[in-house]
């Protein structure tokens, strides 16, 4: 009999171009672009742009200059856009690396004139609705036109889009057109990330930054998913035993068993990433003569390990040794997400990054 301990990570790394072939189509006549910003959703930005680099990406978006100088060598001779914009902390990246900043604001622009790249030209991105980041009107009012000539795109970004029917996305279309009209008549303009793609043409314009979906997740629930899940985590039991009736599983004793139970013990908990709030909420799966049974997490969420009920599975259908999954297309980052109470990009960004995983790439 094998052992394990250690929780596996298995990204599709097929499954992800397919996904962003989908997407391309969809974005038609549009460019695609790839968003890897924080670590590809913390999936491996190094392993994800070098896949989608040979699938013929050649824009790539990041949100601070670090991960574009980390992808620069995966990614040669593609532009490389840096949401965060530039600063002095971040100068020496977009330098060495040759990135694209994403200039927010007066006092940024004021920076990049003083700091100019050669063969650079920046984005600007503009204020429709969602009120975070990017120039007003009256602030784009006071940029000359030979300065807002200098800008290579125009960029906004939808606040509701995964919501169709949503007055916002609407708003912030007429919004946009109406600024790309007046400011930036000849300029290529950027609106959609991944919601916005399923919105329709009218929000493509000339380039969509492709994200969450191409990552397997439903940015646009209002219909089904056409993505396939690239994610699949899973991880190893470590013992398995009774749980006679009235015994307390877990901290805090939060379960107390009905009956006579059988648990299994599996080895991930949320120092790996996995949400505290699955305490007496998330499944593991078990597959039985190819079967999953969605076996219910008891008790608290520990930092490593958590409880989970096989009482309904036959005798021996669990042992040490067995793997127990808690992602994969059957229970996928959006069922995961939902039974978690948070989102899946959340979900995905946390789980990703934990350095305790055995992370492991199917191409």
């Amino acid at each position: 009999m094998e052992l394990y301990t250690t929780p596996v990570l298995n990204i599709n790394l097929k499954k992800l171009v397919a996904n962003y072939r989908l997407l391309q189509q969809l974005s038609a006549p549009a460019e695609p672009a790839a968003v890897v910003k924080d670590d590809a959703y913390g999936l491996g930005a190094a392993e994800i742009a070098a896949a989608l680099y040979a699938a013929g990406c050649r824009r790539f978006f990041v949100a601070h200059g670090s991960e574009g100088a980390l992808i620069r060598p995966h990614a040669p001779d593609a532009a490389i856009y840096v949401l965060q914009g530039i600063g002095a902390d971040s100068l020496p990246f977009f330098q060495s690396a040759g990135l694209t900043p994403v200039i927010c604001s007066p006092a940024m622009f004021a920076f990049w004139q003083q700091h100019r790249i050669e063969g650079i030209r920046p984005v600007i991105q503009v204020e429709t609705g969602l009120n975070r980041l990017g120039f007003t009107i009256a602030e784009l009012e006071n940029l000359s036109a030979e300065e807002r000539a200098d800008f290579s795109y125009v960029l906004s970004h939808l606040s509701c889009a995964d919501e169709q029917a949503h007055f916002m996305n609407a708003r912030q279309l007429t919004r946009f057109a109406e600024i790309k009209r007046r400011f930036f008549p000849e300029t290529p303009a950027t609106l959609s990330a991944s919601d916005g793609v399923f919105l329709g043409n009218d929000f493509h314009f000339d380039l969509t930054r492709l994200g969450a979906a191409m990552y397997g997740i439903n940015t646009a629930p209002y219909r089904e998913n056409q993505m396939q899940n690239i994610i699949e985590l899973k991880a190893p039991v470590l013992q398995v035993k009774p749980l006679p009736k009235g015994e307390f599983v877990g901290y805090s004793a939060t379960f107390r068993a009905p009956a006579d139970m059988r648990i299994a013990i599996v080895s991930i908990g949320y120092g790996d990433g996995l949400p505290r709030s699955l305490s007496n909420r998330g499944k593991v799966i078990f597959y039985h003569h190819g079967a999953p049974s969605f076996c219910p997490i008891l008790g608290r969420v520990s930092m490593d390990n958590i409880i989970c009920d096989i009482t309904n599975l036959p005798e021996n259908a669990v042992r040490p040794g067995d793997f127990g999954w808690l992602i994969n297309s059957d229970y996928t980052v959006d069922d995961v997400a939902r039974d978690a109470g948070t989102i899946a990009y959340e979900l995905i960004s946390n789980l990703g990054k934990n350095p305790r995983f055995i992370k492991e790439y199917i191409r």
